[in-house]
């Protein structure tokens, strides 16, 4: 199959605010031995991870967005100049979906089981995660491509991937949420609480959630939540502790840092689990060891990056996060969808990060229909 000389992505030539987003002309990719070559479809134009993240320094990165915000756009921080990148043009994006249009070159790998278990052949229906996929194709390592069943939409498997694989895998070995359990999620109405709200009521567990409008309110309802706190309006450890009569969360799975964390030390219970998921209100301060004795607690502060690291392990949890797409069990919220063009992504980032905004969801770039 013959490939054009260039194409055309999404990126960014200097720091700055959404303004420096931009539709570009770049080379092709180059095929790698190692590397599958996808012909992107729809791309989520969110997600839970920094480019800082990607580039394996793995540590918690402050955010700049309101409470009540979706997670942070995974660009965000270093398009403004917080954390160094490799070089400019970058291209913008770390998931989409799209079909397969070249296959890893190297017979070794071809020969490898964990590689044949994926079953990738050219035309397969994948969604893939990597740096630098916002564009018209993008050459992935073998272990980051999934493939994506029949009955699932390209547009769903872009939405659902990155925060999928972040909810299943949190839930799983942050804390394993079982049946008879309670968990709060801050917040529940963004695109990753919905998704750990559903995971967490196909165990069996009781979610309470917070959130800052009644429209929200309502959606997470919708997705699941049992008592949804409007923590404007509410004093939140004053109502999980009303819900749970006394005894506090089994764990609380926490994306908004900063202006909530330490509460959570009052409304969990002894031998309760922390989990510091995201940074939208700020970084957590520094927490002394000796802060978790009172109640025996676990505090994590995990990255999905590290707990999808070998072949075997993203296999897993790709196949686990498919199969609940497949079943209905996982829905995924749809905010909005924006054009391949200098103006969407520009309008995309303004709506995704206004302080006091409206989206509750995930937000897409339509490349190509499907």
């Amino acid at each position: 199959m013959s490939f054009p000389s260039t194409m055309q992505a999404l990126s960014f030539s200097k720091h700055g605010g959404p303004e420096v987003m931009e539709k570009i002309t770049v080379p092709f990719p180059t095929q790698q031995p190692g590397n599958v070559i996808m012909k992107v479809r729809p791309l989520p134009h969110t997600s839970p991870f920094t480019v800082y993240e990607c580039y394996r320094i793995i540590r918690p990165v402050p955010g700049n967005g309101s409470r009540g915000q979706p997670s942070i756009l995974n660009l965000d921080v270093s398009r403004k100049g917080l954390y160094p990148i490799k070089g400019f043009p970058q291209l913008s994006g770390m998931e989409a979906s799209g079909t397969i249009v070249a296959l890893p070159t190297d017979e070794t790998l071809l020969n490898d089981g964990q590689y044949k278990l994926r079953g990738l052949k050219l035309g397969s229906r994948v969604v893939v995660y990597t740096l630098g996929v916002h564009a018209e194709y993008a050459s992935v390592p073998w272990a980051k491509v999934f493939p994506v069943p029949d009955s699932v939409s390209l547009e769903t498997a872009a939405a659902a991937l990155l925060q999928g694989l972040t909810a299943i895998t949190l839930m799983t070995e942050s804390h394993n949420v079982q049946k008879g359990e309670s968990v709060l999620v801050h917040t529940v109405a963004g695109g990753l609480g919905l998704l750990f709200t559903q995971i967490a009521k196909s165990r069996g567990a009781t979610v309470i959630g917070t959130t800052s409008t009644e429209a929200k309110s309502e959606l997470a309802r919708s997705y699941g939540a049992d008592h949804v706190i409007l923590y404007p309006k509410e004093n939140t450890v004053d109502r999980v502790l009303e819900i749970t009569k006394g005894e506090g969360v089994h764990s609380v799975f926490d994306g908004v840092g900063k202006d909530t964390f330490m509460e959570n030390f009052k409304l969990v219970r002894r031998k309760g689990t922390l989990v510091n998921v995201g940074n939208a209100s700020g970084a957590v301060e520094p927490i002394a060891p000796l802060k978790l004795v009172d109640k025996n607690l676990k505090l994590v502060r995990p990255s999905m990056a590290n707990y999808i690291v070998t072949p075997e392990e993203s296999q897993h949890y790709g196949q686990e996060l498919m199969k609940l797409l497949e079943t209905n069990k996982l829905k995924v919220e749809i905010a909005g969808t924006y054009p391949f063009t200098t103006e969407g992504v520009r309008q995309a980032q303004t709506d995704l990060t206004t302080p006091g905004g409206k989206v509750a969801g995930k937000l897409l770039i339509k490349i190509a229909d499907e």
